[in-house]
């Protein structure tokens, strides 16, 4: 089965991780984050734009108290080396993977290792805090307009791990993923990664797909050892202060 096209996989990022709010300005889509990370807050092109317009984006982050923050995708060269001109510095590459989903629900996570929530518990909520995921990225979650679900791990006869996903596009999109770090390098990650298929797959999806940030050397080496293939990639542009 061919592989989903980064066009596709950035398609489903946007429904199963939503802005707040989307609005136009000439040349650009922006969107409103309220807190729920950079992909969520980030300007993009809405295809050929005069360089003038870049300043009108600008203006409209600013007044959603957003700092200017750009997303790169393929075909972007342009805006990238304009925004480059104007002191833009290039930050968090991100990695877009997929897998056919028959190709990774074949191994299924052992017993009592992970099972599925809606809505969270309070005990994932204090796993996603201690990696960083408060309540605004929890707010993402919870104004997703599709199929969607969370998973709670096990390891050592207690709760070790978390994660969320959602479907849009036939594509299962596995978001937030956190083991703690005392449970780590125990397949708890690979276990909540198949149980989020196995999940998809019951919902239609033909793809399995994620976005990993190029620097996380451990997410990349475990997508990669399941078997997923980058399709794609983004990353972001900011001016510093």
């Amino acid at each position: 089965m061919n592989l989903p096209n980064a066009q596709t996989v950035c398609d489903a990022l946007d429904v199963t991780w939503p802005a707040a709010a989307k609005s136009a300005v000439p040349g650009f889509t922006i969107r409103e984050g309220k807190g729920g990370g950079q992909r969520v807050s980030a300007a993009t092109t809405n295809g050929a734009f005069d360089p003038a317009q870049i300043a009108g984006a600008e203006s409209a982050m600013r007044a959603l108290g957003q700092t200017p923050l750009f997303m790169i995708r393929s075909g972007d060269d342009d805006l990238a080396a304009h925004l480059d001109a104007a002191g833009y510095v290039q930050k968090d590459t991100t990695l877009l993977y997929a897998i056919p989903t028959a190709d990774i629900t074949g191994v299924k996570p052992p017993p009592v290792t992970s099972f599925q929530v809606w809505p969270p518990l309070a005990t994932q909520r204090e796993i996603w805090a201690e990696g960083g995921t408060g309540p605004a990225r929890l707010a993402v979650m919870d104004r997703a307009d599709c199929p969607k679900t969370t998973f709670l791990g096990r390891a050592n006869d207690r709760p070790a791990g978390t994660a969320y996903a959602g479907v849009a596009h036939e594509c299962t999109m596995l978001h937030s993923l956190e083991v703690l770090q005392s449970d780590r390098r125990q397949g708890l990650a690979a276990h909540l990664t198949r149980a989020s298929a196995i999940w998809g797959q019951a919902q239609g999806a033909k793809w399995f797909t994620l976005a990993a940030v190029a620097a996380n050397a451990g997410a990349n080496a475990l997508y990669t050892s399941l078997g997923m293939q980058v399709v794609g990639q983004y990353h972001y542009r900011i001016k510093p202060d």
